[in-house]
């Protein structure tokens, strides 16, 4: 009987060929999680103030000989573990650009003409709402965020009733909410610039450049060199997360050995264990050239996988797992006193609300619907109806607009508990018309007739 391949190496193979699966299902599960570290959030802050906000207040220092740095933890949350975050997301959208759905230019269109309609309307529709008062206005890139974990979770709870296809368009459109985040981040919420800290920052940037250049593999260069990138833009005044970003542009996004090598190599070890029928083979004269053999595919799979699946795949469960329910963690605790509802009316809540509720869906409706009209992008395999159900859930903010609203409103605090509880209010609205929708999207609708 022949022996069986080793499950280990199937995973190794497996990884390479189906990676938005296992990047939607990561973000399918994280989103589940982060809806009760929100819930245990919000209880938490609510029973016991003081101890929620001291913990996150309480200052963490890193020391290495002369050198020391510190902060407090929400700080550090923040500034150093959104910045993984944000790399993830440009690795993300680097294999989309390269391999994925945004290599077509017609279907990459869709998704990036509906990011952009779900950006600029909910912007304008805050800004509508407090364009007199030049203080709140600051928050106008608050409703343009979508939470890609939540909004997947959210997806996922509807198993097979919604095709793949609509978590795809939605993960797509939602990558690219966090690149145009990324940059209102770092041009808008900027401090006083340090330009010896930018010169550090450069000069790193130029190390990282030469690696790519002299096609440096390892990982360890580029991380080592871009820690301290990151700490060039920390000390800089611009927001240290733009660091994940440049570190993207460097990682080596092209494999060792062509497919059609790898395919050879890796069907020729196959057969070669294939030959091994010895049922004691690991006490066999043979076992030496088993186990070289299972050397040879290992190294031929680490050969076909780029470095930038590398990192993909080993920051994809950090950042689903501890980086994003931390950052919720810390982030949405809102203490909810009797007077909501006073709250709730106040232009800044107002502003997001509708803004994340109505703005973000209609934004990335109309969008998709002019582009498709205009044959500026393909017609989706999805229905109309589908695309209005997934713009609803990309009105789940969430993290990433409680980040936003944690820059905009850094030196006032009471403007941010507000922001706070306009992004809970839309996130929930929008999520649940969103579930709703989508759940009831194999009816037949007058939004399904085509453009």
């Amino acid at each position: 009987m022949n022996r069986p391949f080793p499950t280990k190496r199937e995973s190794s193979i497996e990884k390479l060929t189906t990676p938005l699966q296992k990047f939607l299902k990561y973000e399918a599960s994280s989103g589940i999680i982060l809806i009760i570290t929100i819930i245990v959030a919000l209880v938490w802050v609510n029973i016991n103030s003081a101890t929620y906000f001291k913990i996150w207040s309480t200052y963490f220092t890193i020391s290495l000989g002369n050198f020391t740095l510190s902060k407090e933890i929400s700080l550090w949350i923040n500034d150093l573990l959104m910045a993984i975050f944000f790399l993830l997301v440009g690795l993300e959208v680097k294999r989309e650009l390269l391999i994925g759905e945004l290599r077509d230019r017609k279907k990459a269109m869709l998704p990036i003409s509906a990011a952009l309609g779900g950006i600029v309307l909910p912007a304008l529709i805050y800004l509508a709402f407090n364009f007199q008062n030049p203080t709140n206005a600051t928050g106008w890139a608050i409703p343009a965020a979508t939470d890609i974990a939540f909004a997947l979770g959210i997806l996922y709870l509807l198993g097979n009733r919604v095709p793949i296809s609509a978590r795809i368009f939605l993960a797509t459109l939602a990558i690219i909410d966090d690149i145009v985040a990324i940059l209102i981040i770092a041009i808008l919420y900027t401090d006083d610039v340090n330009f010896h800290f930018i010169a550090l920052a450069i000069g790193m940037f130029a190390i990282l450049l030469l690696f790519n250049k002299l096609n440096v593999r390892r990982l360890l260069p580029y991380l080592a060199v871009g820690s301290v990138l990151w700490y060039g833009f920390f000390g800089s005044g611009i927001h240290a997360t733009i660091a994940g970003i440049f570190l993207t542009m460097v990682i080596p996004a092209t494999s060792k050995i062509d497919h059609l090598e790898f395919r050879q190599k890796s069907t020729d070890l196959v057969a070669k264990l294939n030959e091994m029928t010895n049922d004691d083979i690991v006490s066999s004269d043979e076992l030496p050239i088993y186990m070289n053999t299972i050397a040879t595919l290992e190294y031929a799979c680490q050969d076909i996988e780029t470095p930038l699946q590398r990192l993909e795949h080993s920051l994809t469960p950090w950042v689903a797992f501890l980086i994003m329910p931390i950052f919720a963690l810390a982030n949405a605790g809102v203490v909810i006193s009797g007077n909501v509802f006073s709250v709730i009316i106040l232009p800044i809540s107002l502003g997001i609300i509708f803004g994340l509720s109505i703005g973000k869906p209609l934004g990335i409706f109309i969008a998709s619907y002019l582009a498709v009209k205009f044959n500026i992008a393909e017609v989706p395999s999805l229905s109309w109806h589908q695309i209005l159900g997934v713009g609803f859930l990309a009105g789940v903010g969430f993290t990433m607009s409680t980040f936003i609203a944690a820059l905009a409103f850094e030196d006032n605090p009471l403007k941010l508990e507000i922001s706070k509880v306009g992004i809970l209010v839309a996130s929930f609205l929008s999520g649940g018309i969103g579930f709703t929708l989508l759940k009831r999207s194999g009816q037949n609708s007058i939004l399904d007739m085509n453009p």
